[in-house]
């Protein structure tokens, strides 16, 4: 057996390589850099104004800009024979005509006439028929246990009194989803066959990534009107960018045997893309399925502002009533229906990759068992649906409900703790929040922007320097910088606890199989229950104000934390571990010296996603009663402004993209200093 000395060793070595330590000439750059900041947030204010404030006479007109060129667009915008209108009520047809039928499908039913007049032609679907369908889909893509799980998650819907609003909202995740996915996928292979393609529209994937989802709206409720139809076009837009990027990064992985293979038995270059590339990646392909399902489901909350209806609708009317049982019941439906969509995609994608040879038997029951037990449960359903209402419809009087618990509980609370937890929120507000917005708001605009350019200069070269210094002056320059500092205030403070939370959370979880799966299960929950939902219990119990936000935030955001530092420490190698204990480290040394460094830009990423998520979760904060650049954004969809929700939007995806390239520059720069790449 070989001896494991020189892996030692060879650890070893590289273990007392390894250091964090700044050198000279950064130290001294840091300090010069700190020492200027210093002296413009001093002096500005008595010898220089307009670098402590940003002046009106220099602000550019942006949100005017941006009104009247959408007013442009609407009224005046022609192409030759038809007008822009005339663009978007064609695309608003597109998405109307499936996704009628999918609504008239799972929750309408055929209906004759139009509004109140109305009549019932056909039933929809019966529950009992959805339910099983949607077995009979996890046991073709999973077997017995998907089955159960699929199933059982639609029949909670209907235990719980969720029916009619989930399956509205499944009627638009099946009109979103499948047109995400192919548009989505014809956008990433342009990018993969031209890379000039891909270096266009990165900057716009990063925008729509990044550009709070109300800011969405705005547009699209001028451009399209108030309806389910917008919502979808909003839930499209919203849930695409991922399937682009994870297309274009599958086919990069397509081995080049497999390439080179096609190219020897003469394929087109259609072929070569439909023939082999595509097939050959559809494993990775469902990923970004699996995505666009989960964005779309994230969205169908936001969507219910412009007329999505459905489990969102249920959810926002019951934040807006204050009603926390009704809310938490439609929220944890939606989490049903995330699981259940998630599993079987993932089913899916399993099912794909195993590619098992085609069956032999040619009749047609054994070749498409699944789709004819679909069909005969179907029809046999809606026959005997239409003499029994129990088989149609789930029977109200065997519906269940937890709301009162959950009011009940959150009373109990409000009754018996209402001092300790006021006595919490004035302390964290006067100790922490308040002072540290007012430090926010007193440093000079000019200081600021110059010292995240320094701060890109240090980390990722010129490039990157630019990029920090002109976003950051660009929203000095729309006028936005005031609101944007309260915004940076709040997410600092909710990223910073989110990280404290998380982190111990991710290093008590990292070795500890157990634990971990708990934690797995938690966080997959957390992540599927819609934003709206953690508003709902904060408010109740604190009122409105940014120490509420602040929580609401918090509980968001925590997932990824928690995730990245769990990941980061389970892939230290074992051999440095092996190495550090043969040098006689002690556990905690083992920790602090070896497994937290070597993690460390894993544990950055996973702090760059909560600050991602603290972002997208402020702009709903909005709702109870934050003044920062959520608000605006708010404001414009309630008064549908574009230039002001648009305006306001890039503000926040600014903010986001310098977060995102400064942690991502520093994440890669601890790697290179560590030999990880």
């Amino acid at each position: 057996m070989a001896s494991p000395a020189p892996t030692i060793g060879a650890g070893s070595s590289r273990l007392r390589r390894m250091g964090l330590a700044t050198g000279t000439g950064t130290l001294v750059a840091w300090v010069v850099a700190l020492l200027a900041f210093g002296i413009v947030w001093q002096t500005a204010e008595l010898y220089a104004s307009w670098a402590q404030e940003y002046p009106k006479t220099w602000m550019v007109p942006a949100a005017r800009w941006v009104s009247a060129f959408m007013k442009w667009l609407v009224n005046e915008a022609s192409f030759g024979l038809f007008t822009f209108t005339d663009l978007t009520r064609f695309l608003a047809a597109l998405v109307d005509t499936p996704y009628t039928a999918a609504r008239s499908l799972l929750s309408s039913g055929l209906l004759s006439g139009r509004g109140s007049s109305a009549t019932q032609v056909l039933p929809p679907l019966s529950w009992i028929a959805v339910v099983g369908v949607v077995s009979l889909l996890g046991l073709y893509a999973g077997g017995v246990k998907l089955a159960l799980l699929a199933g059982g998650c639609f029949l909670l819907l209907a235990v719980f009194g969720q029916w009619d609003s989930a399956m509205v909202t499944l009627a638009s995740i099946l009109v979103a989803v499948p047109i995400g996915v192919m548009g989505g996928l014809l956008i990433g292979i342009a990018a993969y066959r031209w890379p000039r393609f891909e270096e266009a529209i990165t900057p716009l994937l990063d925008l729509m990534q990044t550009i709070p989802v109300f800011a969405y709206l705005v547009p699209i409720l001028v451009l399209f009107g108030f309806g389910p139809t917008a919502a979808v076009i909003a839930t499209l837009i919203y849930a695409m960018p991922p399937m682009v990027r994870i297309t274009t990064l599958s086919l990069r992985g397509v081995a080049q045997e497999i390439i080179d293979l096609g190219r020897m038995i003469g394929c087109t270059r259609r072929q070569m893309t439909w023939r082999v590339l595509v097939p050959s990646a559809r494993e990775s392909l469902m990923v970004g399925v699996n995505q666009v399902i989960m964005l779309s489901l994230n969205m169908v909350i936001i969507a219910s502002m412009i007329g999505a209806g459905g489990l969102g609708f249920d959810v926002l009317a019951a934040l807006r009533r204050l009603q926390i049982g009704a809310g938490l019941e439609a929220g944890l439906a939606i989490v049903a229906l995330a699981v259940a969509l998630d599993r079987l995609s993932q089913g899916f994608a399993r099912k794909l990759s195993q590619r098992s040879p085609a069956s032999e038997q040619r009749g047609l029951v054994a070749r498409h068992p699944f789709t004819l037990a679909a069909l005969v449960l179907i029809l046999a359903t809606g026959l005997v649906g239409l003499a029994v209402p129990a088989v149609q419809a789930y029977p109200p009087a065997l519906e269940i409900s937890t709301g009162t618990f959950w009011e009940e509980g959150v009373k109990w609370i409000n009754i018996n703790f209402f001092d300790t937890l006021e006595a919490l929120k004035n302390a964290v507000l006067l100790n922490m929040l308040v002072p540290f917005k007012r430090f926010l708001g007193e440093l000079p605009w000019l200081g600021v922007v110059g010292l995240l350019a320094f701060l890109g200069w240090r980390l990722g070269g010129w490039r990157l320097a630019m990029l920090a210094g002109v976003l950051s002056a660009l929203i000095a320059a729309t006028g936005q910088w005031e609101k944007a500092m309260i915004t940076v205030y709040l997410c600092g403070v909710s990223a910073v606890a989110a990280a404290l939370i998380g982190i111990p959370i991710g290093i008590a979880a990292a070795e500890r199989d157990r634990l971990w799966r708990w934690v797995q299960v938690v966080s997959d929950t957390l992540q599927t229950l819609p934003s709206f939902v953690y508003l709902m219990p904060a408010v109740m119990l604190f009122r409105v104000g940014d120490f509420t936000a602040m929580i609401a935030v918090v509980a968001y955001s925590l997932v990824p934390a928690v995730r990245y530092t769990a990941l980061g420490l389970q892939k230290v190698d074992a051999g440095l571990i092996e190495a550090g204990r043969a040098m006689g480290c002690t556990r905690w040394q083992l920790l602090t010296k070896i497994k937290l460094k070597l993690a460390l830009p894993e544990i950055l990423l996973g702090i760059n996603q909560t600050i991602m998520f603290a972002l997208s979760m402020l702009v709903i904060t909005a709702l109870v009663g934050t003044r920062d650049l959520g608000q605006e954004v708010y404001i414009a969809l309630t008064k549908a402004d574009t230039g002001r929700g648009i305006v306001a939007g890039l503000a926040v995806a600014f903010i986001a993209i310098i977060a995102d390239r400064l942690i991502s520059a520093g994440a890669m720069r601890a790697k290179r200093r560590m030999g990880l790449v």
